[in-house]
């Protein structure tokens, strides 16, 4: 049975575990200032809904629309920085090399900003970009196409053969990367203690990494100042928000 919980016991659950894994959700970013995924539909782009543009066939429909939406979002998010939250993750990794691993949701990449390291990004990373299509150089058909080399445009395009650059997320209906999933949930079945820090628990996979855990013997803490759908899994809940709560858990 969960219950409201205060940071001091999560404190002790924290020095006890050997192994600790973090799973962090928009409420993580959104005290970075990031805009959430529907917040984004502002301006210009109020007319459609994320669904619209946040699929491959919508990409291969109207490359240039999408490419531009993604463009004004990496523009909203460009000058957001780590906070307090990011920083007591980064810090207690670097105190205790190889106890904590960070899986994330968000695509923002304030994670490996802040100096986490191994972080696992399900979603992938805004500020990344990749090939739509696979390179026929892989192949050996001819040179392999390189990223750096992408001619610009809106979106760029190889030079080669014409294959578009894409942002380098994971849009509806494409899977999880599969090196990025099977490490969160090796994670998350051999850690002792999962803090599931601002996120509702409403996307899958994701959302089942919580109860791998619990299915395999490790106590689970929600950190989030609203309800959320992993309340039920959780054997504690802290009703903070991440900037206070992470530094207060992880400080020794």
């Amino acid at each position: 049975m969960n219950s409201i919980t205060d940071i001091a016991t999560v404190r002790v659950w924290l020095r006890d575990a050997r192994a600790i894994a973090v799973l962090t959700g928009a409420g993580m970013s959104a005290e970075s200032g990031v805009p959430t995924f529907r917040d984004a539909q502002t301006g210009l782009w109020a007319k459609f809904r994320p669904e619209e543009l946040a699929t491959e066939a919508a990409f291969r429909a109207d490359p240039q629309r999408v490419w531009d939406w993604y463009a004004s979002r990496r523009e909203m998010m460009k000058d957001v920085r780590p906070n307090a939250g990011h920083v007591a993750l980064a810090e207690y990794q670097q105190r205790h090399p190889g106890r904590l691993t960070v899986i994330t949701q968000n695509v923002d990449g304030l994670h490996q900003a802040a100096g986490s390291v191994g972080t696992l990004s399900l979603h992938g990373n805004i500020f990344d970009d990749i090939w739509l299509d696979p390179c026929a150089g892989a192949h050996g058909f001819g040179g392999v196409c390189d990223v750096s080399r992408a001619q610009p445009g809106r979106p760029p395009t190889c030079a080669d053969c014409g294959n578009l650059l894409r942002p380098g997320v994971v849009w509806f209906g494409e899977m999880l990367p599969a090196a990025a999933l099977a490490a969160a949930e090796d994670a998350a079945q051999t850690c002792d203690l999962l803090l599931v820090v601002g996120t509702s628990g409403a996307v899958w996979p994701a959302a089942g990494l919580a109860h791998t855990a619990r299915q395999g013997g490790a106590r689970v803490v929600v950190v989030n100042p609203e309800p959320s759908e992993l309340d039920g899994v959780a054997h504690a809940l802290l009703r903070a928000r991440a900037a206070a709560a992470l530094p207060a858990l992880l400080a020794d």
